[in-house]
Parts: structure tokens; sequence; C-alpha cells
């Protein structure tokens, strides 16, 4: 009698998920409800073209965020003193935005966004978005005027959102097509 051993993914730990959810603001529950509600509305789409949705749908909110950052400066007399907190704002927002649409990309190609493997995926998302939040300051160093600053920062940042959109769609793409891959050579 042979018996098949199937292996369950890892699941986030309880203190994993509490600091996701309490620190960095990440709702599974609502990715789940976002990829239903596209899914229904779009019935059509393939899950590339689903998530191409979801990244050009967050542009607007990266540009916005990444405007948090210069915001401060246009205040003229408190604006270098409260520029931390525009860079923090802006900085929170950017990875809530860019973990919530990696993990909406891996649930549209069907991988399970609590298993554990998402998590070195989105401390990679943390790490490119520090990188983003840095290049959005890189005006400030040409002694760029406060207008320009906010533009130029704002498209670096919306720009590294969608290099980020369009790599988790091709990781996860890629993926899929293994897992389909393996399975048909097993059959």
């Amino acid at each position: 009698m042979s018996q098949e051993i199937v292996a369950a993914p890892k699941t986030w730990g309880l203190a994993t998920e509490k600091y996701f959810y309490f620190f960095m603001g990440l709702r599974k529950g609502e990715i789940r409800k976002q990829i239903s509600m596209m899914q229904s509305h779009y019935p059509d789409d393939s899950p590339q073209q689903l998530a191409r949705r979801f990244v050009s749908s967050q542009a607007p909110l990266s540009l916005l965020s990444a405007a948090l950052f210069h915001a401060p400066m246009f205040v003229p007399t408190v604006g270098p003193v409260i520029k931390l907190l525009g860079i923090a704002v802006g900085s929170s927002l950017m990875i809530r935005l860019n973990m919530t649409l990696v993990l909406q990309i891996a649930l549209l190609f069907g991988h399970d966004i609590d298993d554990r493997a998402r998590l070195k995926e989105l401390a990679a998302i943390i790490a490119a978005t520090g990188l983003a939040t840095y290049t959005s300051q890189l005006p400030q160093l040409a002694g760029m005027q406060p207008l320009q600053k906010g533009v130029i920062g704002g498209a670096a940042v919306m720009t590294a959102s969608q290099l980020i959109g369009e790599t988790a769609i091709q990781y996860y793409s890629k993926a899929e097509t293994s897992d389909e891959d393996e399975y048909l050579a097993e059959a």
C-alpha cells in the first residue's frame, strides 16, 4: 500500500501575522476581497491582465505617497523641521501599497498568501521601497526647487512601484508555469 505524503505549506506564525497586521497595516482579508471584486468585474481577464489593472490603479496612489515626502517643504518656516514626518508617512504608505500589490498578484496567480514563502518576498518589497524612498530624495541633493523635487521624486517612486508590480507579475507567472509543468511531468 503506497501512501503519498503531501507537505502542507508552512503558514505565518501568530506573532508574524500580528506584526504585519498592526504595524505594517497589511490586511489579507481585504486583499482577498479586492481579488474577488476584480475577478467578478472582469471575468474574462487573465491573471496577467488583472494584475496589470492592480499595478495601474496603484500609480496615482504611489504618486500621492511620494508627494507626502516633499509636502513639508512647501511650508517654509516649519518644513525642514517636519520633513522627517513626511518621509515617515510617505514611506509607510508606500510599503503598505507595495506589499499589498505583491500579495494581490501572488493570489491572482494562485499562490497562498499565508505561506511563509511570502515573508521573504515581503522583506524584498520593504527593501525595494526603502531604495525608492531614497531615490525620491535625490532631487533634494541637486538643489532643485520644491515643486521640481516633488514631481521628480514622485515620478521616481511611481516608477519603482510599477517595476515592483511588473517584476511580481513575471515572478508569479513563471512560478505558476513551473508548477503546471511539474504537474504535467508527473501525469
